[in-house]
């Protein structure tokens, strides 16, 4: 059985962690998730610019009411200060990791130097690393980067040196540089390189879509877990998927009907109570979306559902969706009649791990 891993005082129950993705990965999504075999689900970045502390956006981004631990924020920005801030912020709201943004390649992000954009500028890098465990002394401070800039500048071993020298207790890698966003494939010598040499544990993350490919990822990099992010979105009963394959070799059964019915009519409540009705109904529209796409039936279904703006109808067709679903099977059943779902028939977006 390989050895769990642990971040400060905090041992994981298994090797597997949600990404952080913006839109995505707020309270309700990460409860489930831990409630159907995560380890570990990291929050949706929060901002350091503390003239937005005030927001609603950011106030929800920092309500960890009921959450399972270990509670990790990440947080977002270019300024050493004013990141030392918001770890700060964050711990005293709740946070008991706070993790680094270094990874994310969105433009909005990289043109105001933050996200991957860090990763150009290593003297930054420290800086920013020192303020921050400086800041929260009595919290583990993780670090979420890509393999470099571009290919001609794949610099996380150099990263992985900064992030040690400030006291960073984990670092996680997607496979990708900043400059190929989430095209091509992700590549894990990179990732097996910097485990190799690395004093901390490392966190593999990109193109994590089934159980195989998990363990895969986690024997030829010898990474301490794998983070998940998009292959997540409509199945967050994916890790305990891969928990049971890694632990026998075998694949769980697709879920019944009932089941999946239930624990998606748990998220469209808990995300009306979130958000409000209102907000509500149109962030648990893309996750109804996720949970159906690639089922029987279910476009014309998407497309009904996805011009509906009250809470009652929503539930209305939900229910009706899956009690036609529940009587042609008492199981899932995709188009493609993978009995997996193997992800390889979707879009590209939604194949690729945050």
């Amino acid at each position: 059985m390989p050895t769990l891993m642990r971040i400060g005082n905090h041992l994981l129950k298994n090797r597997l962690i949600v990404a952080p993705m913006a839109g995505v990965t707020d309270r309700p999504f990460r409860q489930l998730c831990k409630k159907l075999g995560a380890g570990m689900a990291v929050s949706e970045m929060v901002t350091s610019n503390s003239l937005l502390y005030g927001s609603a956006k950011t106030a929800r981004r920092a309500n960890h009411e009921g959450e399972v631990d270990p509670i990790s924020v990440q947080i977002a920005g270019a300024d050493p200060a004013m990141m030392a801030e918001a770890a700060r912020h964050n711990v005293d709201r709740g946070a008991q990791i706070i993790d680094i943004n270094m990874g994310c390649p969105a433009k909005k992000i990289c043109n105001v130097m933050a996200g991957s954009a860090l990763l150009q500028d290593e003297i930054l890098v420290a800086r920013i690393l020192d303020a921050v465990v400086k800041a929260v002394p009595e919290v583990p401070v993780t670090l979420k980067i890509r393999t470099g800039w571009d290919r001609e500048h794949r610099n996380a071993l150099s990263i992985l040196n900064i992030a040690e020298n400030a006291g960073v207790q984990a670092l996680a890698m997607h496979g990708r540089t900043r400059a190929c966003a989430y095209t091509g494939d992700a590549e894990y010598d990179t990732i097996r390189a910097v485990k190799a040499a690395a004093r901390i544990p490392v966190i593999a993350n990109g193109d994590i879509t089934t159980p195989e490919k998990a363990q895969f990822v986690l024997a030829y990099t010898g990474a301490d877990a794998v983070m998940i992010g998009r292959a997540a979105q409509g199945r967050p009963w994916i890790f305990r998927e891969i928990e049971h394959f890694l632990n026998t070799g075998t694949h769980l059964p697709q879920p019944e009907v009932s089941e999946i019915h239930a624990v998606l009519l748990e998220h469209i409540h808990d995300l009306h109570a979130f958000y409000g009705d209102v907000a509500g109904v149109r962030v648990a529209r893309k996750h109804i979306s996720w949970y159906t796409r690639g089922l029987v039936g279910s476009s014309a279904f998407r497309h009904t559902m996805n011009r509906l703006d009250s809470v009652s109808d929503q539930l209305n067709v939900v229910n009706e969706y899956f009690a036609l679903a529940a009587r042609a099977d008492n199981r899932l059943r995709y188009e493609n009649n993978d009995e997996n779902n193997n992800t390889q028939d979707l879009p590209v977006a939604s194949r690729l791990a945050a």
